[in-house]
């Protein structure tokens, strides 16, 4: 990335990143703060059984159902909304990484990031496309 071609210059496109991953970490975290006091205030001396596992309930695999929780002020989904922020923010980094390099005109770095990109969401997705 060089130069001002678009009017951005390598230390601004740094800087916006930054702010990018730094915000997202900010809003992550006082989200799942947020759930948290919540879960204690609603649930106090909750105690899981960790004898015998079980897997999270369907509401807390599914993003639709995570986000319509949340809404219903459910402390668990606010977590799990938080954890949510927390994934999306280097997948922000990234996809604003391919919006810059094509404005670049930088092919080369777009394909990479591109790729980048498509193994991050086939991680995320876990591996079902």
């Amino acid at each position: 990335m060089t130069g001002s071609k678009h009017g951005w210059t390598d230390r601004q496109v740094d800087q916006i990143i930054g702010n990018l991953l730094r915000i997202g970490v900010t809003a992550s975290a006082l989200v799942v703060l947020t759930g948290g006091v919540a879960f204690l205030i609603f649930h106090p001396g909750a105690t899981e059984n960790l004898r015998v596992f079980s897997g999270e309930p369907a509401e807390l695999r599914n993003v639709p159902a995570i986000i319509k929780g949340s809404l219903a002020l459910h402390s668990v989904q606010i977590i799990q909304v938080g954890l949510l922020l927390l994934i999306i923010t280097p997948v922000a980094r990234v996809i604003f990484s391919v919006a810059v390099f094509a404005l670049q005109r930088d092919r080369t770095y777009v394909v990479v990031t591109l790729i980048v990109l498509s193994l991050l969401l086939y991680s995320i997705l876990g591996g079902r496309v």
